[in-house]
This record gives C-alpha cells, structure tokens and sequence, in this order.
C-alpha cells in the first residue's frame, strides 16, 4: 500500500467512528453551520491580497513533526495579516498530527476564508466542514470517482461552501472536470511517494479551463516561482512547509512576501 492508501484506508475508519459519536443533526445545531462563507474567488483576485493560501500543518508522512510547538491561532492571525489570501488547515490526526478544534479555533480568530485540508471522501465529512466554520473544502481526485466528485461538490455548493479540486496529472484533471468546482489545484507533491516539483503546475497550467481558478500547491520555497506561475495564469499559491518549518512561520510569511 501507498501513503495515500494507508490515509484512505484509516480515513474510513475514522468517518465512521464520527458518525457514530456525532449525529448530522448536531453538527447541523453548530453554531458556525449557518453563517455565510467567504468567496474564495474574491479573496484570491483581491489585488491587496497575495493570493498566497498559508498552510498551518504540524506533521507530514513524508517530513515527520514540522513545527508542533506554535498555535494556530496566533500563526493562522499572523498569515492573515501578512496578506494570506486564504488559510488552510489540517484536520487529520493521524498523518498529520491535525485536530478538528484547530479550524474552528482558526475561524474564530480570523476574517479570510478558511480551507478544510483532509481527505474527503463522504457526505458526513462535508456537512461536518461546514459545522466547523469551514469555507472551502478540498477534494482530491486521486482518491474519488467523477461521480463522487460531482456528489461531494454539489453538496458542499448546497451548503454554501467553495470547491477546491486537487489533481496530479493531466488524466486526473480531465476526468474529474466538473461545474460545481470553484478552482482547480495542481498538487505538485506526488502522493504515491511524495516527491515534489513545481513543474507539474507548468505542465498542467494550459489544460485547466478559464473558468477555474488556478492553484498550485507545494514545492513553493521561493518568491520568484510565484512570480513564473502568475505569467502561466496562477490565482493562488498553497504554501505551508516553508513557512513552518521555521520557528515563527509568521515572520517567515512576512519576509517572504517582502520579496514578493
């Protein structure tokens, strides 16, 4: 088994321990299920914006413990007012040493849209992003069917919620192609063996429809990169090692989109 299958397999397990602790009629009762959400459009074209999405991730399979000695509330604050475009948090425990309770205190403390980064992969999961204070769910294509797509999608858009798609190659993006998406991201890590590089994005940036907006995501150390995927029609940049592995990932933003 891959990484990937691994995550996919403990995800199950995890979603279905979940449900039966907390019912959809709770996570429905929560006190952030019926607030409006942020575009993540308007956010990302924001021209006083970077259109940076900081990442606040504590651990990695491929990285091992990151940085788990700061909070997200005061690096998730920091991001914001640095010009983070979005935050995106991780939410799985058991890879990525995650909690559900760090997007919600991450929602509490900020006024930017907020990404639930987890591996989707049931309608409970959605309806629980939305009952965390989430604003955009991701949805990778590696582990779903077009037709789960489009359910997941279509839901979280009944919800309010914006849809980010994640893709690898070119065969996952032109399966998974659908009209409830909001944007489309190019992961550059790959999954199986989580070997980056930011040429996928390259390679990939001509075949995503106009009508998308265009993310790449990791393998983003340098602003000068930023700088090449905005002339091949990037919106936004998902970045979260390189800032923390560093022992203030706020500063680190800071002096990174001074260079911007």
């Amino acid at each position: 088994m891959t990484i990937l299958d691994k995550i996919v397999a403990n995800k199950k397990r995890e979603v279905a321990s979940a449900k039966k602790r907390t019912s959809y009629t709770v996570l429905e009762e929560s006190e952030y299920f019926h607030r409006d959400t942020y575009s993540f459009k308007e956010f990302l074209l924001d021209p006083s914006r970077t259109g940076i999405i900081a990442e606040f991730k504590r651990k990695s399979p491929s990285k091992g413990i990151i940085n788990d000695k700061v909070r997200v509330s005061a690096v998730t604050t920091d991001y914001a007012a640095a010009g983070a475009s979005a935050l995106s948090v991780l939410t799985d425990r058991n890879f990525f040493m995650g909690r559900k309770a760090d997007l919600v205190k991450a929602r509490s403390v900020n006024n930017i849209p907020v990404l639930r980064k987890d591996f989707m992969i049931e309608e409970y999961q959605v309806i629980e992003a939305k009952s965390l204070g989430t604003d955009i769910i991701l949805l990778i294509a590696a582990i779903l069917t077009p037709a789960e797509i489009d359910n997941l999608a279509k839901l979280a858009k009944s919800l309010g919620l914006n849809v980010l798609l994640e893709v690898h190659n070119l065969e996952e993006l032109e399966r998974s192609i659908n009209p409830n998406l909001d944007a489309i991201g190019v992961n550059n890590r790959n999954l199986a063996d989580f070997t980056v590089s930011v040429e996928t994005s390259y390679q990939l940036a001509k075949h995503i429809p106009a009508e998308f907006m265009k993310i790449s995501e990791s393998a983003i150390s340098d602003p000068e990169t930023i700088r090449h995927l905005k002339l091949e029609g990037f919106n936004g940049f998902l970045i979260g090692e390189t800032f923390m592995k560093q022992p203030d990932p706020g500063q680190a933003m800071r002096d990174f989109v001074a260079l911007l």
